[in-house]
């Protein structure tokens, strides 16, 4: 029992230098199931060659068991064992462990004394065989041999052999050692006799002593393979006894006897799967090691020898070590399923993919599918694993080469495009199966596949192939034709390249004979004097009518009694409302009559009247008659026309000036017809005039020919041009134009229309004829044809003077002027001018007395005392008084006469000419007029300006001259108004020459201002120069305040630099204009000065922050450094300094004494204490500070000696002086180490200045140390200072930034030349007017001087009242701003930021997508707002989109509403033709039940004829019996109930009326609703307002907006469909009520059969009148003969009358009922027509609300317009605050 520790020792030396690693599983290399026992569950599959009892109960002894009674037993294998009825079995199955307790009671047992026997184990499948482990019961085999097969058993090889003796049992069989794993050798070890039991043989098939490199090697894998196993027992372990003994029972004792067989071992599966499963028909058992592997790495097979389906692209090979080897998936792009591998490929793809796909699915091909076969190509826009990656090339064979292959794939370097088809030349498209635009005829014979087209370019459509590719066909645009495409359609002309290749000729209508035109230059063939290319223009000197052309003067009518013609009088500021040239006045009765010659076109006519009313009310009735010159022809174009339509009757509205008869008239060309117009009532019979008016009359204007439109083929025609026309005609009103003497401005559609019914009226255009002398020219206005009238001319051809006007020539008229007072009428005769006069009045106007008479109309005699003859008409003035006489009354001399006219005519009182001197006309008279001292009687002359003397023959004062000379005057002094004109010397009275010049002027005429003085000498303001003394040229100035300057400007001459009128100040960038030397530059440093301008006194340039000195070159006051560089400020406490001014240079502060430090802030060496509290040291310091500071000064100098020596290196000449220093040193030393009193004294002192020396050192040290931090402090400090001056000067800066931009704004004005000149000169009139203000104001007493004094004096008083106060509020406003600005630090740009841009305030502009304040984006632009981002910007911005969506939606419902209204416009001019409609069905009925009621009369007169025929004494029975007959065979017009029927459907359709109704307020709901959405919008405009507070009230606002749009889209869409309705439905009344109007005409119809009936009775009453007459006297004749056969006949003849009165009776009452019947329908009628004007009531009323709805949407619109106005401004609002946020800083 020792083997077994090594046995355990050996496996587990094996399992870690063999065993594969599963750490990593099958993942990440090769892989291996666990192993086991491979005996387990193959019961069946182990066998062995002999067995003990197996087929009979054999003995058989043991030799172990000799302390044992018993020592043979029996063995019977017959039947398995079993531990408790079958425990002599001993099958070889009982060598496989099972951990049964009764293992060592059963064992495997071969045959006794048999020697060659073994036991094999077939495995179904490979595997790793590791090693095995026998346990024998029984001596060990003295020789045995294991081997294997890997081939199910075909093959066997051995492992090793076993023997005690090896070389004698297996010869030639080496005995090791082991070299190879694989090495067959011969082991002795485990064939030894001992153990006689329970012995052990172990085999390994890799011995752990042999170092493996590669376990994973195929030679190592294979020596692992089984698939059979053999143990052959070729030798017994025997005593010897067998050799002596050859009995049986000798043999008992020696056989094979197992107790344990392990054959350990896994399933083979080339390191391809870690687990194992049973194979299909084998059991599994627990313990069981399955032979099939669970493969991996994609392989397949029982052991994973093959590569899985579908994974051949590398060969198979088995994992090794980390690396799986595992198959690789074949790549077939998802086209196959199948592969297999290629060495030939491998190895060509560098050992990469050697996976070949088999059958390629998809119409692939290639290795791995990727290649299409022929004639399918790889499609690009396909993945390469899509199953329709190859589409079928689809190419024309015909029109493709070689056969219609296509690019199999992409290919750029060959041009090949995958798909592509290769056509011919001709021949293009995808599938080369069509040709080329210009190519047709596709053919496989063509050797380019088609041919070329032959097509115009101008008449084939440009966007596609010009011809048909199979045809050849050219493809023509709309509106040409032919194969070529080379000519128009007919009505069409010029073939171009326009779109539609020809133009329609589009002649017009009328003005063209038809729609045909010329293909080469479109010209429409014209009607008469038309022209232009469609017809649309009429020759020079012709026109086209208006439609009331045809218009007749009623004062060119024929008058009827009492009537009259009044003239009007056209006022040329307002428009006429009348024709011609004034009315016809009618009084009630009369008439007129129209003659009418000139009808153009046989149609219908409209006939307009046009008047004026002068009664309040209407004109009851106006008869209307047509007179015909005869009978109308059937076949002429008024053949229908009865005379019934010749009769009118209109009625005349009060409040109207026009009015259009109800019917049409017929008129035909080339006839005349007189028209008559019969007044005959004014008011009906309920009316009566009012007592003490006047009769009633009316003024009749004109009457006029409106061509009705209807009767025109042009608009009746039927096809679409025509509907369209009629539609537009309609929709336009163009008919109600013309019905108005004020016409309104015609519409182009109305005027297009209008022109073409000229043209088709008149058969061309009408020729103009103005008349030369009264029109300007001979062409007249294209429409209408009114010529242009020369001034007071009338009527269209401009003939005629316009009422009030006379003498009709080349010049116009002239107007009347007829005197209101003196003429009967404003209106003269047109010939003479002459006015009518009334009595008493002379003149051609009547405006004036006769001659010598004056005060119109009250004349009077002319009072001119014998002067004149005549005066003026008005006032009585004289004219043309004779004998130098003047005045109203000739009753005073003429100017330049004297005497007195009105005493008489003699000589003394003659008007005598005035002697001053001489009289008038006589070249000296200088007087203007004079008169006779009645004292003296001498002449006083009162002379001209400038004359005096008693004859005036002197110059005045201020004028000179020689009067008494011929042709002399006295003319003014020309002294420029600066003399004293009173003066007689002012100026020489002859020359003129000015003496006394005043107002500082001098010169010959005082023009020239005085030297030292300047102004304009004209206007007396010379003022005295007042330059400045230091700035003006000395030689300018005689003393200070006596300088001479330009007299005309006052400019002085100014010193070098200096400017100024009076040059008191310097240019600019100079300063020190008291040198009187002038101005000096300022100098300043342009670098450190904040601009080159200095103070014009001191020069002190204005410096930046820091700067200083006058020039800027120095550092500011309490600054240091080097200007040139930087300034920093002095960083000083100021409790240690003696002056806040630091050193210019090094920046020292100048500290008190006893302070020191860079700042003064600290106590200096020899003072102590806190600072500033420093005190000074013991005196003692100071002795020893200097001896220290001594040695300090010593021990430098040493220092610096030695660092100069040592870099020359010179010692060796100062060796000697070195030497005796140490000499005098030590000598020193000795004579102080002599004196002995002092030796202790001097040594301890020695020690001192030792110790002191080193602390010195030291403390020397430390300060050294602190002396460089505090430096480096200080110059921290300084930095920091310097940081913060500069912050400081940069808000400094920021703080004169106003003021800077105030100065540059003055600076940009005054650089401008203009803008500086306009300065200068405002400047120089504002100081003129100062200096005079400033004379005036000091001169005149109280001046404003005094007053600014008094002024002054009270402003002090109240400032000292007001003082306390103001420095009260002061103080307040500082606490104020000191609070603002407090508030304004403690403001947060990070929350600025998060509101307006929406991102973190915090966040750098890099890293923020929504920016903020001073961020900016890649193109510099500023950056607020974005994405994603709820910032006051974004929001807006979403705002004002959805504002700009929101105007969008509104545009749309505008333009939906406006399509409503448009809509609703329509459904009311149909509702106005279904009102007409009805309107005429109301008519008929009217006209029906009057044609009803005149048959109910002819009735009851037949039947009353009936009844007095049938009482006539006459009428015999015969005729009484054909007269019944007739009667009977009668019908009005069908039965009883057939006419009840017949009202019942007048009824029924005339009801279906009322459905109107429904749907007219259907639709009045609908315009309720849109209302309503109008009043939704409102509120929406409402919430649109509230955008500016927030953008979310917007939001809600558009939301309501767009509920309220797809509400009102909604509603008209209802609307839409009420209107369908309402269209159906009037549609169906139509057509109801035109089947009812059939059905009426048919009663009207059978009534004329009954009218004609009954006169067929009339005449035969007539006749049977005369045959009564003839009878009588047969009668008379027969009567004696009839008394005489009385008493014969009398019982027969009395029976056959009795029967003879019952049918009469029957036949009469059956009339009756007949009667009733009509009398029934009569009044069915009436309540028919009853109905019918309820409906025609309720539609007017309907039609009102109508229009109150209409104009009540009409103010939604405009609502809605003011919503939008509103929106659009708060757009704007928006976006001026995206401005605004986007320009935020």
């Amino acid at each position: 029992m020792h083997v077994t520790p090594v046995i355990f020792i050996c496996a587990l030396a094996y399992a870690t230098a063999q065993g594969p690693d599963h750490a990593h599983g099958c993942t990440h290399g090769s892989c291996y199931p666990a192993t086991g026992d491979l005996l387990v569950g193959r019961e069946k599959s182990l066998k062995a060659s002999s067995t003990c009892g197996s087929r009979k109960k054999e003995p058989y002894c043991i030799v172990s068991h000799l302390q044992d009674e018993k020592k043979c037993f029996q063995c019977d294998s017959r039947r398995p064992y079993d531990p408790v009825y079958n425990t002599i079995s001993h099958r070889i199955e009982n060598v496989i462990t099972t951990f049964k307790p009764h293992r060592k009671k059963s064992w495997w047992q071969s045959e006794n004394g048999k020697a060659d026997v073994f036991i094999q184990l077939d495995l179904e499948a490979e595997f790793h065989f590791t090693h095995l482990i026998m346990t024998f019961k029984t001596f060990r085999p003295a020789a045995m041999v294991i081997e294997r097969s890997a081939d199910f058993g075909r093959n066997w090889q051995v492992y090793r052999y076993f023997a005690y003796d090896c070389a004698s049992v297996f010869p030639g069989i080496s005995k090791g050692p082991l070299r190879k794993v694989d090495d067959v050798t011969c082991e002795s070890r485990y064939s030894d006799i001992e153990p006689s039991t329970e012995g052990e043989a172990i085999y390994r098939v890799l011995d752990p002593a042999i170092h493996i490199e590669d376990p994973y090697s195929p030679n190592i894998q294979n020596q692992l393979k089984i698939t059979n196993l053999r143990v052959n027992f070729t030798k017994l372990h025997t005593l010897g006894d067998n050799l002596l003994d050859s009995r049986v029972e000798i043999k008992e004792k020696y056989y094979y006897a197992m107790y344990e067989l392990i054959v350990r071992g896994n399933c083979f599966c080339y390191g391809h799967a870690s687990e194992c499963a049973p194979i299909d028909g084998i059991k599994d058992e627990e313990g069981m090691v399955h032979g099939r592997c669970v493969c991996k790495h994609n392989t397949k097979g029982l052991n994973c020898e093959l590569c899985d389906d579908f994974h051949n692209d590398v060969p198979w090979r088995p994992a090794e070590g980390r690396n799986t080897n595992a198959c690789k998936k074949c790549n077939c792009n998802g086209h196959s399923n199948q592969c297999h591998f290629d060495m030939a490929v491998y190895l060509s793809t560098g050992n990469a993919n050697g996976g070949v796909c088999d059958d390629c699915l998809h119409n692939t091909m290639g290795h791995t599918c990727e290649m299409c076969k022929p004639f399918y190509y790889l499609n690009p826009s396909r993945d390469i694993r899509d199953p329709g990656v190859c589409s079928a090339c689809d190419c024309d064979p015909d029109g493709s080469l070689n056969g219609g292959i296509c690019d199999g794939h992409d290919e750029p370097s060959l041009g090949m495009v995958a798909g592509q088809c290769r056509c011919k030349d001709h021949v293009e498209g995808p599938r080369c199966d069509k040709c080329k635009s210009g190519f047709f005829g596709l053919s496989a014979d063509h050797p380019l596949g088609c041919q070329a087209c032959q097509c115009d370019p101008r008449g084939t459509v440009s966007e596609r192939p010009p011809c048909d590719p199979v045809s050849g066909d050219c493809f023509c645009k709309r509106q040409v034709t032919g194969r070529s495409c080379g000519q128009c359609l007919p009505e069409h002309w010029a073939l171009s390249h326009d779109p539609n290749g020809c133009r329609d000729c589009d002649c017009d209508v009328g003005g063209a004979t038809d729609n045909h035109c010329s293909m080469d230059n479109g010209q429409c063939r014209c009607r008469s004097h038309m022209m232009g290319r469609q017809c649309t223009q009429v020759e020079s000197g012709y026109f086209f009518m208006a439609l009331d052309h045809y218009t007749y003067e009623a004062e060119l009518a024929m008058l009827g009694q009492g009537c009259s013609v009044e003239q009007r009088e056209h006022q040329p500021e307002r428009p006429a409302t009348w024709t011609g040239t004034g009315f016809a006045k009618v009084p009630e009765g009369s008439s007129l009559e129209f003659s009418i010659n000139n009808i153009p076109y046989s149609m219908e006519y409209d006939l307009l009247m046009r008047y004026e009313s002068q009664m309040p009310q209407d004109w009851e009735e106006v008869r209307v008659t047509i007179v015909r010159p005869g009978p109308i022809p059937t076949s002429s174009p008024c053949g229908n026309t009865i005379p019934a339509d010749d009769m009118l009757t209109v009625s005349l509205p009060a409040g109207s000036r026009f009015v259009v008869l109800p019917q049409s008239i017929c008129l035909e060309r080339e006839i005349s017809y007189k028209l008559h117009f019969e007044f005959s009532r004014y008011l009906n019979g309920n009316n009566v005039l009012i007592p003490g008016t006047t009769a009633a009359n009316i003024l009749v204007d004109s009457i006029s020919l409106l061509p009705r439109y209807s009767s025109l083929e042009m608009f009746i025609g039927g096809d679409p041009a025509s509907i369209a026309r009629k539609q537009s005609y309609e929709r336009y009103r163009c008919h109600d134009g013309a019905k108005s003497v004020a016409r309104p401005q015609i519409s182009d559609v109305c005027a297009k229309h209008i022109t073409s019914m000229s043209a088709i009226i008149n058969h061309g255009a009408l020729a103009c004829q103005c008349d030369p002398q009264g029109s300007v020219s001979s062409v007249c206005e294209m429409r209408g044809g009114q010529c242009r009238c020369r001034s007071n001319v009338i009527g269209r051809r401009c003939d005629r003077c316009a009422p009030g006007t006379y003498g009709f020539g080349p010049a116009g008229c002239r107007a009347c002027e007829c005197s209101l007072e003196g003429a009967v009428t404003r209106f003269c005769d047109q010939l003479t001018g002459q006015c009518p006069c009334s009595q008493g009045a002379f003149g051609q106007r009547c405006d004036g007395c006769q001659a010598g008479h004056w005060g119109f109309p009250n004349c009077k005699q002319c009072l001119c005392n014998g002067h004149a003859e005549e005066c003026h008409q008005r006032t009585g003035a004289c004219l043309n008084c004779r004998e130098n006489t003047g005045g109203d009354k000739c009753d005073r001399c003429a100017n330049g006469y004297y005497g007195n006219p009105v005493l008489g005519t003699g000589n003394g009182n003659r008007c005598q000419p005035c002697p001053c001197p001489d009289g008038p006309n006589s070249g000296r008279h200088f007087a203007t007029s004079c008169h006779q001292d009645n004292r003296n009687r001498q002449v006083v002359c009162n002379c001209n300006q400038g004359y005096t003397g008693s004859r005036c023959e002197e110059c005045a004062p201020g004028y000179y001259g020689n009067p008494s000379q011929p042709g002399g005057r006295c003319q003014p002094c020309r002294c420029s108004n600066n003399i004293d004109m009173s003066d007689l010397d002012a100026c020489d009275r002859r020359t003129g020459e000015c003496k006394k010049c005043l107002y500082n002027t001098e010169g010959p005429d005082c023009g020239v201002c005085n030297s030292g003085y300047y102004g304009d000498a004209s206007r007396r303001n010379c003022r005295k120069c007042t330059c400045n003394f230091l700035g003006t040229a000395q030689t300018q100035c005689t003393a200070r305040d006596e300088c001479v300057c330009q007299r005309a400007t006052g400019q002085c001459l100014c010193l070098p630099n200096t400017i100024g009128l009076t040059c008191d100040h310097c240019e600019p960038n100079y300063w020190n204009l008291a040198s009187g030397r002038g101005c000096e530059a300022c100098g300043c440093e342009p670098n450190n000065a904040v601009n080159p301008a200095c103070n014009e006194f001191t020069g002190k340039c204005q410096c930046r922050d820091g700067f200083g000195g006058k020039i800027c070159t120095d550092c500011q006051e309490n600054y240091w450094g080097d200007p040139r560089i930087q300034c920093r400020a002095c960083d000083c406490d100021p409790r240690g300094i003696e002056t806040s001014q630091c050193g210019q240079k090094t920046g020292h502060c100048v500290c008190q004494q006893g302070v020191s430090g860079v700042r003064c802030d600290q106590c200096a060496r020899g003072f102590s204490g806190q600072f500033p509290n420093c005190q000074p040291c013991h005196q003692c310091f100071g002795d020893w500070d200097r001896v220290v500071q001594n040695l300090a000064v010593r021990t430098k100098t040493l220092s610096e000696r030695a660092v100069e020596i040592q870099n020359t290196g010179l010692t060796g000449a100062y060796e000697k002086a070195f030497k005796d220093l140490e000499e005098k040193l030590a000598r020193a030393q000795g004579i102080v180490n002599a004196r002995n009193t002092t030796t202790e004294a001097v040594s301890s002192l020695m020690e001192l200045i030792e110790d002191l020396r080193s602390q010195i050192g030291e403390t020397t040290d430390v300060l050294n140390h602190l002396e460089g931090d505090l430096t480096s402090v200080g110059n921290s400090n300084v930095e920091a200072s310097n940081e913060l001056s500069a912050l400081e000067r940069e808000a400094k800066e920021l703080n004169l930034t106003s003021d800077q931009l105030h100065r540059q704004l003055d600076i940009l004005k005054n650089s401008n030349f203009l803008g500086a000149y306009e300065s200068i000169r405002s400047s120089y009139n504002k100081s003129r007017d100062a200096e005079r203000r400033a004379n005036q104001y000091t001169t005149t007493t109280p001046s404003t001087v005094s007053q600014s004094a008094d002024t002054r004096r009270k402003t002090e008083r109240l400032i000292s009242a007001k003082k306390d106060d103001f420095n009260r509020k002061n103080a307040a406003n500082k606490r104020a701003l000191g609070d603002l600005n407090a508030k304004a630090q403690t403001l947060d740009m990070k929350k600025i930021n998060e509101k307006v841009c929406g991102g973190p305030g915090d966040s750098p502009c890099v890293e923020s997508h929504c920016g903020g304040a001073g961020c900016r984006d890649d193109e510099g632009n500023r950056h607020c707002g974005g994405l994603n981002c709820n910032g006051a910007v974004a929001m807006a911005e979403n705002a004002l989109e959805k504002s700009k969506h929101a105007e969008k939606e509104l545009n749309i419902a505008m333009r939906e509403v406006e399509e409503l209204f448009h809509k609703v416009a329509d459904a009311k001019t149909k509702a106005e033709e279904a009102k007409g409609k009805a309107q005429a069905a109301l008519d008929k009925a009217t006209n029906t039940k009057n044609k009803v009621e005149r048959s109910n009369n002819d009735l009851r007169d037949l039947i009353k004829q009936i009844r007095d025929f049938l009482m006539q004494e006459g009428a015999d029975p015969d005729s009484i019996e054909t007269v019944a007959n007739r009667v009977l065979e009668l019908s009005i017009p069908a039965s009883p109930q057939q006419i009840r029927h017949l009202a019942e459907e007048i009824k029924d359709r005339v009801r279906s009326l009322s459905n109107v109704d429904a749907i007219l307020k259907q639709t009045q709901d609908d315009v309720r609703k849109a209302e309503q959405l109008l009043q939704e919008a409102k509120k929406a405009r409402n919430r649109a307002d509230g955008v500016k507070s927030t953008a979310e009230t917007v939001k809600r606002a558009l939301e309501d907006a767009k509920t309220a749009q797809a509400a009102a889209e909604k509603a008209i869409q209802r609307a839409k469909v009420d209107i369908g309705e309402t269209e159906v439905r009037l549609a169906q009344i139509e057509s109801e009520t035109s089947s009812s109007e059939h059905d009426l005409n048919n009663a009207m119809d059978r009534l004329g059969n009954l009218e004609r009936g009954i006169d067929g009775l009339k005449l035969k009453r007539a006749k049977n009148s005369m045959a009564a007459a003839r009878a009588e006297e047969t009668a008379t004749m027969a009567r004696d003969k009839a008394n005489d056969a009385k008493q014969i006949l009398d019982g027969e003849l009395t029976d056959k009358y009795h029967t003879v009165q019952d049918l009469v009776d029957r036949k009469a009452k059956t009339v009756q009922e007949a009667k009733k019947t009509a009398e029934r329908l009569r009044d069915e009628a009436k309540e028919l027509l009853k109905d019918a004007q309820d409906k025609l009531q309720r539609l007017a009323e309907l039609e009102k609300d109508y229009e109150e709805n209409q104009k009540k949407l009409e103010g939604k619109a405009r609502q809605l317009d003011g919503l939008e106005d509103k929106m659009k401004a708060i757009l704007n609002d928006i976006n001026k605050q995206i401005q605004i946020y986007n320009t935020c800083q």
